[in-house]
Order: C-alpha cells, then structure tokens, then sequence
C-alpha cells in the first residue's frame, strides 16, 4: 500500500473513499471519568457498559493505525484548574448537587490534570500522537485542532470516541463545516442511550451524508488489507 493508494470502505450512504497520508484516525473523549465504572458518569446514574463496549473495536482499529504511521488525534474535554474557560450556564445546567469542578470520585470533575480527565489506559496516547483539550462539546471549538489538521495535511476524519450524540456529533458537524469528510464507525463509538445511539448514527448519514459517512470498524479494516 503505498501513500497515495485510495481506499475504500464500504459505507452509508455510500462508500467512503481516502487517502492514508490525508487522513487522520481522531479519538474522541475516551476519558476515565466517562467509561469507567465509579467515574463522574456512573455517578450520574449512567450505564457505563454502554460505553465500554467501544473500548475493543477502537483498540482494534488504533493498532492498525498506529502500525502504518498514519495521523492519531486524541481528545479531552475539560477545563483549566482556575475553571477560566468555563462558561457560568455550563456550570449549573443539569442542576446536579455535583458539578464541573467540584470534587468527585477520580478528582475534581471536567478539570485538566485531575485522574478522571485523562485518557483510559486501553487507549492512552503514545508519543507523537496529538491530545486536543477542549472546553466544549466539538473539538475545534477554542483549540487548535484546525491547524493541526492543516499542518499535517490532513483533510478527511474517521472520528470515534463518546459520546455519538453530543461531543462526536458536534464534532462531526465543525468539521463538515471546516470542509473535512468524516466517517464514524458505529461500534467504535458510544452512547449512555441506546435511542440516541441509533438516531444519532442517522443524522449523520441522512440525506446523502449530509454531515459524513457511518460504517463499521470491520468493513474498515477489511478496506486496509
């Protein structure tokens, strides 16, 4: 396979074509607090199964990335210690007794630094390999994400990561926006609902892909052999 070599992935609503050298693999908040049992996210009274399950498939899919020596981009979302770039209506929305930044069962909730901010161990970041720490729901909203994928050449995204209808979808559509096409496989990412699971999966291909393209980490890494 040589660096110019066209892909394709069998995909919705139709096949997803790339380039290895102009694509980049990006993980969204696969983060400590949201996945693991006892975190922020089970604490809410969340099923965190829901989201284990995507553990396997995105290991599956970042060591064949990782073997090619093709772009990984890992995201957190969180914020400073001094909770700076944290909006006020972020704070109280939800009217939890607990928030962004108070203590928590990892360390102070959302907050840069702290234990269930960082990234799950079945996934940390190797060397090389870019961390986006965003203060919102989408990954180009106040980081620098944008330039990274200029620099490198990047100018398609397979996204994966949680949650599918909040930070991934938000995600997805910045980046349509931007001009980049993105594919999302379905077991690769990962809901607390199973309803919002389906539909969010469907907005996304809906009307022609009107924000990009949903397929399966298998029909992926059948596309690379």
């Amino acid at each position: 396979m040589t660096p110019n070599t066209t892909i394709s992935v069998e995909a919705e609503p139709y096949a997803f074509e790339f380039q290895p050298t102009t694509c980049a693999l990006l993980i969204i908040d696969m983060q400590r607090d949201f996945l693991e049992p006892g975190g922020f996210g089970e604490m809410l009274g969340n099923d965190v199964s829901q989201l284990r399950c995507t553990i396997e498939p995105n290991k599956r899919l970042l060591s064949v990335w990782r073997a090619r020596g093709w772009h990984v981009i890992h995201t957190r979302e969180g914020h400073r210690p001094d909770l700076g770039c944290l909006p006020p209506a972020k704070k109280i929305r939800g009217r939890s007794p607990t928030s962004i930044g108070d203590q928590g069962p990892m360390g102070r909730i959302l907050v840069r630094g702290e234990a269930g901010h960082d990234i799950i161990p079945e996934l940390y970041p190797q060397f090389g390999e870019a961390v986006i720490d965003k203060p919102g729901k989408g990954a180009f909203y106040a980081t620098d994400l944008h330039a990274i994928l200029m620099n490198r050449g990047v100018k398609q995204l397979i996204v994966t990561g949680v949650t599918t209808e909040v930070c991934v979808n938000t995600t997805v559509r910045e980046a349509n926006d931007r001009g980049y096409d993105c594919l999302v496989p379905s077991d690769c990412v990962g809901s607390y609902f199973p309803e919002f699971q389906e539909m969010g999966l469907k907005m996304i291909k809906a009307q022609g892909g009107i924000f990009g393209w949903v397929s399966h980490s298998d029909k992926i890494l059948a596309a690379l052999k």
